[in-house]
């Protein structure tokens, strides 16, 4: 019922036209005035999505007010449907500005004669219990409700009780009392009860009364030994300790024991729900003694339902600190073997149960402990864990129930988890799958592609072996085109591409063609061109692109698809460049160049309003700028010869005091060489604050960009330009231990074979030799070596996050200014707003928002005075946290100098982690500063030489108040 209407609400108003705030309220106003009952619940019903377009206090305030009319003198239906629109705008409640005003309307329902009136008031004061949590009168309704005789009543006063004694400490003091007397109370029916004891769960605002909670709660759990009142009120006890936190270690010794002792299959139920609910919350909290219990419970139970709930809860504990706690704390623990613990029995008893569940999770703990406890001889275990894990695999690959395939996936993961932490496995591993692969079902096959792409990520050397099978596989799948089809040659595609990691043999790439050719859309083919730019395969990329160019709908496609063919022309054009054939290069890299200036073009094409592909337009600008920058510097190198230094070089040298100058004009070059690089460093920097919503391969890429870099421009001060002050502490090769993909662990390895070569060649010869600068040219060719690799924020955007800003006062007209008097300050208030798209916090999330408030003085008035300058210019910051993606702040501003100011407002965005990120929006306004009437009397009069009256004399700016 809930969820339906939350859908009703959600689609009503679908595909009205767009009208600004005012327009769209005043249209759902007329609505509300309507005489029909039909039209007046549309128009209610449709204020969540007006709420999700404006999200502002100005108009949430006033929506809500007309909705609290129509609650007040509407008829039951219209208060219900007022009562979803709260509760499914929660959120916004806190923008209310006149509280009071609201509360009041909805509050004179309460003293209606109709009992279905006052539960529907009740529940929307429940409703609103965030933003009025201690409100008096509304605590005395509630309390009185308890008692009333009306069963709808009574049900709506205890949803109200639950949600203010979350949010009122005095509240929840107050009532305890009174439910637990109602609890107790003979009279109450039993039904009644079950509702009133999940109140208790909230009474944890402080240790006596979650104490005095706590022992209520033992008492009824003995006095009432009922199947529903046990569930309830050990689920009840369960969510008061979580949130009490003291209480977690009892509560699971509680658990426990009633999972062992009571022979209920329900109660044990509920007992392993809320175990798993504390071993997610608290694992640190589970002593050895706890794990050990529910081992035994596990061995001993007859039941395949309970043992997967228990393995389930074992395997999450298996994944924390809480399985280092029970391998640490044994009893003699450095004379037993890994083997003779109770879990490690349980785990391998269950690898190979007939039940799928259970075989998966037994083989998860197994990889856990072998992932978690590195320290201790685990080498049977590891054994167990593989052949655990391909006997499930070759039992998963074989069914195309979704059960399986969910098996399938935790299988797999185990493996990638297994293979990453004890890499000598990893030959049985990737030889079993290769295996499966041929005679699985097209569900199994896709997830197992992933998994071995995943392998080949992180060992590259077992992927030469891998080709072989992939490609007789590639060349077996079936003419049809079903979806399955398209999706297991993507990504049999993709393993092909992580495999062949250097280049891709024409024979490869013909296969690849010609299956494409015979059963695939153009969407696959698409998908498989963006995985090859991934992973630097830019030959395959670029004749994908090209096959696609006549296949799209819209210019704006065939423009996003003629820039990347043309990237991935550039990018293969870099393919032919050769250690110390410098002519070649620098004609390698014009022709990389022109490509580029093509694609760019096309690129800005392809952007509209809507998506205007700025991550990828910097990208490749700064690519561009890079490239030249490198063509610049081999012919910096190459001046050297061309250009060598005068005779009188050294002379000139001598009498400046710059030793530098003995080089002649290439050290000049070489200067604005270095420059260049370390803006082009910064500018990479700042691409990397303007992505918030990419995905950290795209930032380490971006990353990577800005080291080779800064690399150069190092190279270019150690050997040229400051050779004694150059250190090499700070750019050691510690960055190699988590290397993600190809493309970084390649970088990397250049990165360490420059920074090698220039540190031999450092203070070894004076500067500038041949040496020095086919040293500097063998390192710009050593990285344009490297295939770029366009990640996925690239082509794709899983996470997005904008923000909204509002300004007041702010100026009917945009362009006119705000007058204020130059004795005044002004008080700027600024509001805003976080959108999210459909997976919001996928990478990231906002901790705070830091808005940046600044003037300058545009243009001065005319007259030409002295006036005392206190403050020339206002520059401001304020870190505000958003709740519920609501933020407001104000700043005070002075404008001392007449004229007009400009004032510009900048927000970015601050993680959980502390990263600032410039996300933006930029916001300005003009502010017109005038001089005060006082002041300019008094200077009209002193030019006009006459003294000011005594009466003036003395008056102040503050004599008008």
């Amino acid at each position: 019922m809930a969820a339906s209407a939350k859908s009703f609400l959600a689609d009503a108003g679908y595909g009205e036209q767009e009208l600004d705030a005012n327009s769209a309220l005043m249209e759902l106003d007329k609505g509300l005035r309507s005489g029909k009952l039909g039209e007046q619940c549309e128009a209610v019903v449709r204020f969540p999505r007006l709420f999700q377009k404006y999200p502002f206090p100005i108009l949430i305030n006033s929506a809500f007010l007309k909705l609290a009319d129509v609650f007040r003198v509407g008829n039951n239906f219209l208060r219900l449907c007022v009562l979803k629109v709260t509760q499914q705008s929660e959120k916004h409640l806190e923008k209310i500005l006149n509280v009071d005003e609201f509360v009041k309307r909805v509050f004179s329902v309460i003293h209606s004669n109709d009992p279905v009136a006052r539960a529907i008031t009740l529940r929307m004061l429940g409703s609103m219990a965030s933003i009025i949590p201690e409100r008096k009168n509304a605590h005395h309704s509630i309390r009185q409700s308890l008692d009333s005789h009306d069963n709808v009543e009574v049900e709506a006063a205890i949803f109200a009780a639950a949600n203010f004694s979350a949010q009122s400490k005095d509240f929840a003091v107050g009532i305890c009392n009174k439910i637990s007397e109602m609890i107790q109370g003979l009279a109450t029916p039993v039904d009644l009860k079950l509702k009133l004891i999940p109140i208790l769960q909230h009474m944890h605002h402080d240790a006596s009364l979650a104490s005095s909670s706590r022992q209520l709660l033992q008492q009824l759990v003995t006095s009432y030994p009922s199947t529903k009142m046990v569930i309830v009120t050990l689920h009840t006890f369960t969510l008061l300790a979580a949130s009490s936190l003291v209480d977690i270690p009892k509560q699971i010794q509680l658990l426990l024991q009633y999972l062992k002792n009571d022979p209920r299959k329900a109660v044990k139920r509920l007992a392993i729900q809320d175990l798993k609910l504390l071993a997610n919350k608290t694992p640190h909290t589970w002593s050895r003694e706890n794990i050990q219990a529910l081992c035994e419970s596990a061995l001993n139970t007859p039941y395949d339902s309970l043992k997967m709930g228990m393995l389930s809860v074992l395997s999450t504990l298996s994944g924390t600190i809480a399985i280092k706690q029970y391998f640490s704390s044994a009893p003699g623990a450095a004379a037993t073997t890994a083997r003779s613990f109770d879990l490690v029995k349980l785990a391998q008893e269950c690898c190979y149960h007939n039940n799928r569940g259970i075989a998966a999770h037994g083989v998860r703990i197994l990889t856990n402990i072998s992932a978690s406890c590195q320290e201790k001889d685990l080498l049977p275990l590891e054994q167990d864990a593989v052949f655990g894990l391909e006997a499930l695999l070759v039992l998963c690959s074989q069914d195309d129930s979704p059960g399986a395939q969910a098996t399938l996936k935790i299988t797999l993961t185990c493996m990638v988890k297994l293979v990453k932490c004890r890499p000598h496995l990893s030959q049985s591993v990737v030889e079993s799958l290769l295996a499966q692969l041929h005679s699985a079902q097209d569900n199994a096959r896709i997830l197992m592609c992933h998994c071995l792409a995943a392998i080949a990520m992180q060992l590259p050397v077992l992927a030469d072996g891998m080709l072989g099978d992939l490609m007789d596989l590639y060349k077996l799948i079936g003419q049809s085109a079903t979806d399955k089809k398209q999706e297991l040659l993507v990504s049999l595609a993709t393993v092909i591409f992580v495999s062949s990691q250097k280049a891709l043999s024409t024979e490869i790439k013909t296969v690849i063609k010609q299956q494409l050719e015979n059963a695939s859309n153009g969407w696959t083919a698409y998908r498989i061109a963006r995985q090859a730019s991934r992973m630097g395969n830019h030959d395959m990329a670029r004749e994908l692109y090209q096959s696609l160019l006549t296949q799209v709908a819209s210019e704006h496609f065939y423009f996003w698809l003629n820039s990347l063919k043309e990237f991935s022309h550039a990018e293969q054009c870099l393919t032919g460049l050769q250690e110390d054939n410098y002519s070649s290069a620098l004609s390698c890299i014009a022709e990389a160049l022109k490509s580029y200036h093509k694609g760019i073009a096309s690129l800005t094409a392809a952007s509209t309003p809507l998506n205007p592909l700025s991550f990828q337009c910097g990208f490749v600008k700064l690519r561009i700028d890079l490239l030249q920058a490198f063509s610049q510097l081999i012919c910096t190198c190459n001046s050297l010869k061309t250009s060598p230094p005068p005779a009188i070089a050294t002379t000139i040298a001598m009498t400046s005091g710059n030793d530098l100058q003995r080089c002649g004009r290439i050290s000049n070059q070489m200067k604005h060489s270095m420059e260049e690089f370390r803006s082009l460093a910064t500018r990479y920097g700042d691409l990397y604050q303007s992505s918030f919503d990419a995905d950290s391969a795209t930032l380490r890429n971006v990353e990577l960009q800005q080291q080779s870099c800064l690399l150069i421009s190092h190279a270019i001060e150690a050997l040229i330009l400051d050779p004694e002050a150059a250190s090499f502490q700070e750019y050691s090769s510690n960055g190699t231990a988590h290397v993600e993909s190809e493309y970084e662990r390649r970088m990397m390895s250049v990165f360490n074979h420059v920074l090698e070569e220039v540190e031999s060649l450092n203070r070894k010869y004076a500067p500038v030799s041949y040496l020095h600068t086919a040293c500097l040219c063998n390192a710009v060719i050593a990285l344009l070596k490297v295939p770029l690799s366009f990640q996925r924020y690239f082509f794709q955007k899983l996470q997005s996050t904008s923000i909204k800003l509002a300004l007041s006062p702010s100026p009917r007209n945009p362009a006119e200014p705000i007058a204020i008097q130059n004795n005044q300050q002004l008080a700027l208030k600024v509001e805003g707003v976080v959108q999210h798209g459909s997976k919001p916090g996928l990478f990231r999330k906002i901790q705070s928002v830091c808005l940046n408030v600044s003037s300058v003085l545009q243009s001065k008035s005319g007259q030409d005075y002295k006036i005392p300058i206190d403050n020339m210019t206002n520059e401001m910051e304020q870190r505000v946290e958003p709740h519920n993606d609501y933020f407001s702040t104000q700043f005070l501003l002075n404008f001392v100098i007449l004229g007009t100011h400009n004032i510009t407002v900048e927000s970015s965005v601050i993680d959980s982690n502390g990263i600032v990120w410039k996300t933006g929006p930029k916001t300005t306004i003009f502010v017109k500063s005038l001089e005060d009437p006082y002041s300019q009397q008094v200077r009209l009069q002193q030019q006009q030489g006459q003294p000011p009256s005594q009466q003036q004399q003395q008056r102040t700016a503050y004599s008008r108040f």
